[in-house]
């Protein structure tokens, strides 16, 4: 359950543990770790063990035509046995281990903790668009409450007007035209909050599904925005280029590429390994017509280097080879189409960054001048120095004035946000 006040790091907190698309990215991380882990680097021999067991029942007849007994001097009887068991056992254990493979598993092996690495930048990305998405809806909704505060009193001073044009109406000061404007200003307005108001729940629902809580769950967040100060924001555009996640996996990238090619060049060369293996047989044979049974035990040891070398494959090796070395090229002309990109829209997103704080400004002191006109067209229009439609258009222009405010207010914080996630600066900063 969430406390009445959403701060911005408990919403941080929440989306960290349990943002959807988060997770999946922390799940991709794990799976690139154990890929990277040296049971998956082909360093390790393997070991095989096979066993078996066989059991023969069989009856033999043997008959010996013509033959006579030397001692009885009559026919020799046939020799039947039934039932005789033959018995077969077998157990062996195999080991084999790659001495050399041409250094194919090595580049292998750095190639999947460079992966590794790309996984984790890919990670990272996501976590910062959702924190962007994030605070594009959590201020999405401090605006929102805000414009409720200002709508509610307006809403106020309205019917305080509808009160007042009724007395004056009853006391014939006031014509009944004046009380139907007061009331449709008043309708106006009240439908104006309505509408904000179930803008603000359906934004909480949004923010909800980013945190990953239940739809309807109530909260208020913080309106409070502070501005990163210029001089930590020129430190971190000086070092953009080596923070940006963008560039990060492109580099990342290349490198993977450059043991592409390295590891495809190790067909080329031979493959030395060691074989060797342990093995036992157990054959129990029965008697037979001519030999008495037996059981026979055979214990093997066997141990050897193998060499293979592929002299020509079809030329498979050549055209991966070839191939790798293009999807370098292309990566490296994709760093320069990258580099520049980032370029464009780091000066973009700080050009709008600093137009946004300039707007930002002005529509604070156009609030501070409407907030004076609005209390001195209230003052004359309560001595009835002014109609109530000026009187009704000092109000809307306050309105107007005090909404836009607050739009300025939050469109440069999220200004600042996407400038700060450019330079690969967003999950460093206190919010």
């Amino acid at each position: 359950m969430y406390s009445q006040k959403l701060t911005k790091n408990e919403a941080i907190r929440l989306t960290l543990e349990n943002n959807f698309g988060i997770l999946v990215a922390t799940n991709n991380i794990e799976i690139a770790k154990n890929n990277k882990h040296l049971l998956n680097s082909g360093y390790l021999p393997s070991l095989t063990t096979n066993a078996g067991a066989e059991y023969q029942s069989a009856t033999s007849n043997t008959g010996f035509q013509g033959a006579v007994n030397p001692d009885t001097g009559e026919p020799r009887p046939d020799i039947r046995i039934e039932g005789a068991e033959t018995q077969r056992y077998n157990a062996s254990l195999s080991l084999d281990y790659t001495l050399f493979d041409g250094l194919g598993r090595y580049y292998n092996y750095r190639r999947l903790k460079e992966q590794y690495n790309l996984t984790g930048l890919q990670a990272r990305e996501t976590i910062e668009n959702t924190i962007l998405q994030l605070f594009t809806v959590y201020y999405e909704i401090a605006r929102l409450s805000e414009n409720i505060g200002i709508l509610d009193k307006q809403l106020r001073i309205s019917r305080e007007r509808v009160l007042r044009s009724n007395y004056q109406f009853e006391y014939g000061q006031n014509t009944k035209l004046n009380v139907l404007n007061a009331q449709v200003d008043v309708a106006n307005d009240s439908i104006n909050l309505l509408n904000t108001k179930q803008q603000l729940i359906n934004t909480k629902r949004d923010l909800n599904v980013i945190l990953a809580n239940d739809l309807e769950e109530r909260f208020e967040v913080d309106t409070i925005i502070n501005f990163i100060p210029k001089l930590m924001l020129d430190q971190y555009l000086e070092k953009s280029n080596e923070n940006n996640v963008t560039l990060l996996q492109n580099e990342s990238n290349i490198r993977i590429s450059e043991y592409d090619i390295k590891v495809n060049k190790s067909g080329y060369l031979p493959t030395v390994g060691l074989t060797g293996s342990y093995g036992w047989n157990e054959n129990r044979n029965p008697p037979s017509a001519f030999f008495p049974g037996n059981v026979a035990d055979t214990y093997t040891l066997r141990g050897g280097v193998t060499l293979t070398w592929n002299l020509f494959d079809g030329g498979s090796t050549i055209t991966r080879v070839k191939n790798s070395k293009i999807a370098l090229d292309n990566q490296e002309i994709t760093k320069n189409q990258v580099i520049k990109e980032v370029e464009r829209d780091i000066a973009n997103a700080l050009g709008n960054y600093q137009n946004r704080l300039e707007v930002y400004k002005i529509q604070q002191q156009n609030v501070i001048t409407n907030e004076n006109n609005f209390e001195r067209s209230q003052e004359r229009f309560k001595l009835g120095q002014i109609t109530s439609i000026e009187f009704r258009q000092a109000q809307i222009n306050l309105i107007s004035a005090q909404t836009n405010k607050n739009l300025a207010k939050y469109d440069a914080k999220i200004a600042e946000l996407q400038l700060l996630q450019l330079t690969g600066q967003l999950l460093n900063i206190d919010f």
